[in-house]
């Protein structure tokens, strides 16, 4: 049991892609997926800071089932094919920010999933197959959340996110992935929320025209800069980006938002691990970043 003297630290978590617990899910079998999430969630963050789980008690927001609205059909069959014209604009937008060579990917605006794949592959030392479901996937949740500012799918995942966070009061908000952009979004929806701490993880915030310039609040020019908005209130922001992560890019964020506190880049697992939210969770900057609030 948790001991008296020392309360358990409240964390809510908030997924990246790959996260739905599939079509047609519904209470109460919702809430027991959520719910072991939270404790698969409780369970590498308190192995990497090396305490007993109960010593944290992190809730888990669960937005995907909000992503499930109007979704152009990819090409049946053809793991090549991405037909929404958004995801491949967010392919594009990737493939730049990452230098892909135009004569690698026959020009961006025609890029085919496989050519992008392989030559990203080849850069970082990943997988092929893997990697290419997993920028399929990438690709389609994200163009589903920033379709449009005022979005229905965008409106209901951010207000999911916003909802937990006010229901559990955490004095940490941890963030993976996509989930970061959404839960940027809902503390600034709501200022009133202010946790002490707002960790993101293998983050694309930054990710030009295809993230950064989607943002809800927009960045602002500054005169030459044009620069995302800090946290509300007091809230600390902290960044941790893998090098080998081709979704955290540009890795520092510090560099187009204000009041980021630390921003690292540090290697959290090899392979195919680079994004997982399991590999961010166990390493030791997360733990080094976590702990002061536990008082270890």
């Amino acid at each position: 049991m948790t001991s008296s003297l020392v309360p358990a630290l409240r964390i809510v978590a908030v997924h990246g892609i790959g996260n739905s617990f599939g079509a047609g899910v519904r209470a109460p079998r919702s809430e027991e997926l959520r719910a072991l999430k939270a404790a698969l969630w409780t369970r590498h963050l308190s192995s990497g800071l090396g305490i007993a789980p109960d010593l944290l008690d992190l809730d888990f927001a669960y937005y995907a089932d909000k992503l499930t609205g109007e979704q152009v059909a990819q090409g049946a069959g053809d793991d090549d094919v991405l037909d929404d014209p958004l995801a491949c604009e967010m392919l594009e937008g990737l493939a730049r920010a990452l230098g892909v060579p135009d004569e690698a990917a026959q020009g961006h605006a025609t890029m085919p999933l496989r050519a992008f794949s392989s030559w990203v592959a080849r850069r970082f030392d990943l997988v092929e197959g893997p990697l290419r479901v997993f920028l399929r996937m990438w690709c389609k949740e994200v163009a589903t959340y920033l379709r449009a500012r005022d979005a229905p799918e965008r409106l209901a995942a951010r207000e999911e996110v916003a909802g937990r966070i006010a229901r559990h009061r955490p004095r940490i908000v941890i963030a993976h992935s996509l989930g970061s952009v959404v839960a940027y979004e809902a503390l600034h929806a709501h200022p009133e929320l202010q946790p002490e701490l707002f960790l993101t993880l293998g983050s694309p915030l930054a990710l030009p025209r295809v993230v950064f310039d989607r943002l809800v609040p927009a960045p602002r020019t500054n005169g030459p800069d044009v620069r995302g908005s800090c946290m509300p209130g007091a809230t600390r922001w902290v960044n941790i980006a893998d090098p080998g992560d081709p979704v955290a890019v540009p890795a520092q964020l510090a560099r187009f938002f204000d009041g980021i506190s630390l921003d690292h880049t540090t290697v959290v697992s090899g392979l195919f691990r680079f994004h997982h939210a399991t590999s961010y969770l166990q390493s030791a900057t997360t733990a080094a970043t976590v702990a002061p609030y536990l008082g270890i």
